[in-house]
């Protein structure tokens, strides 16, 4: 069976790195290639031996504008000729289709060849009448479209047009975010901070719904009964086109600059992208996960398998993800004061972080290896081409939507 998986850019972030797992772990019967432009993306598969077709990238926001949609448009166009090709000559089976706008691309390839599209929804769009048009219509198109959690999956087909709608986990190399193998120590040291300096982390993209600004407000208040808190913020703007739905690296300034103003200079570090997350999760003492719309939170599981007490929003995917007071704490988003309230009350008990932290790691073992989402992805794979018997006996962790209500 061969899959050609289409993803709209060729920069690196959550969903990319849940499709470079899916990649390197697919069964024996199924061979992938990916359609991407160049990028960061591009470099990362060829190193891991899959072999990737350029296309154009499409950067561009969805909503309408006189001068960027006609641009983005053109983009998706030429990167659906890209595909188009691919697949042909190729003669892909099945084309997976790695976010919403990837879907655009190669939905009407997946028409024109007569070939089942599954539709990978790991975003909540802004809601809007072109939005909600766009969803409708690729819903009703899509063979199969899985949802990361199921509040993107209500937020995506809320009117049930979807032939078929599956919520799968997103996956995670277990044996690298493995607490064991990390010496507590040492990953406190490279990164500067004394023994008993109180660590909290934040892994995400800089973007407003991220929850940075909001994190730093907290650090002052925690640093009230915590005077040697410090917060490390991981990540980069990375999204910086003039038609990104936030002006990024405006907020990155802005970040800056609420940091002077509170007097936090060196208790807030920004450590930029980084490839050693899973060391900087074991130095910490809480993982924060603020964000205020969070259509997952790859980084709330994270922090659960590096068995680290996480603090999040309570809405989106991680109030899925957290039993509140079990294996992690959720609060409400955009609420700096109940945040730090949180993360002083986890730090002012270390026997309850500690419990926090082992619960956590239980569960992300439980529910999140990688072989959990090929199995799932790969059973509708046979079911779309008409293997029932390859379908039945690959398992999973598929979730109908059906069942959450």
């Amino acid at each position: 069976m061969r899959v050609l998986f289409v993803n709209h850019t060729g920069l690196v972030g959550g969903a990319e790195r849940s499709l470079l797992s899916l990649l390197g772990s697919l069964p024996p019967d199924v061979e992938g290639r990916l359609a991407c432009p160049p990028g960061p993306l591009h470099d990362h598969s060829t190193r891991r031996g899959v072999r990737v077709v350029p296309i154009a990238g499409s950067a561009g926001s969805l909503k309408l504008h006189l001068v960027h949609t006609p641009i983005a448009l053109g983009a998706m166009a030429a990167a659906a000729a890209g595909v188009l090709h691919a697949a042909r000559s190729w003669h892909a089976d099945v084309l997976h289709a790695n976010s919403i706008r990837a879907g655009m691309i190669a939905e009407p390839v997946a028409r024109a060849l007569g070939r089942p599209l599954v539709l990978h929804v790991r975003d909540c769009l802004p809601p809007s009448p072109l939005t909600r048009r766009l969803q409708h219509s690729l819903a009703g198109r899509a063979a199969v479209v899985i949802a990361i959690s199921h509040h993107v999956a209500r937020a995506f087909d809320p009117d049930g047009a979807a032939r078929r709608l599956e919520v799968i986990d997103n996956p995670f190399d277990l044996t690298r975010l493995d607490p064991a193998g990390i010496d507590r120590n040492a990953a406190r040291g490279r990164l500067g901070l004394a023994r008993d300096e109180p660590a909290l982390a934040l892994v995400g993209q800089i973007t407003p719904w991220k929850g940075q600004e909001e994190s730093i407000r907290a650090l002052a208040r925690v640093r009230r009964t915590h005077p040697d808190a410090v917060l490390l913020l991981v990540g980069e703007a990375k999204f910086v086109a003039r038609a990104t739905r936030y002006d990024n690296r405006s907020y990155l300034r802005r970040l800056h600059e609420t940091v002077a103003e509170l007097g936090l200079d060196g208790a807030v570090r920004f450590l930029g992208e980084r490839e050693d997350v899973p060391e900087i999760l074991r130095a910490c003492d809480v993982a924060l996960v603020p964000s205020w719309d969070e259509p997952f939170g790859r980084s709330v599981v994270e922090a659960m398998a590096m068995g680290v007490a996480v603090v999040a929003t309570a809405v989106g995917g991680p109030a899925e993800i957290i039993r509140d007071g079990i294996d992690g704490v959720l609060v409400a988003p955009r609420d700096a004061h109940a945040l730090a309230l949180a993360i002083a009350g986890v730090l002012d008990e270390p026997a309850t972080r500690q419990a926090l932290g082992q619960a956590a790691r239980a569960s992300a073992i439980a529910r999140f290896g990688a072989h959990q989402h090929v199995a799932g992805v790969s059973a509708l794979y046979h079911e779309l081409l008409g293997d029932p018997a390859m379908a039945a006996g690959s398992g999973g962790h598929m979730q109908p939507v059906e069942s959450l209500d």
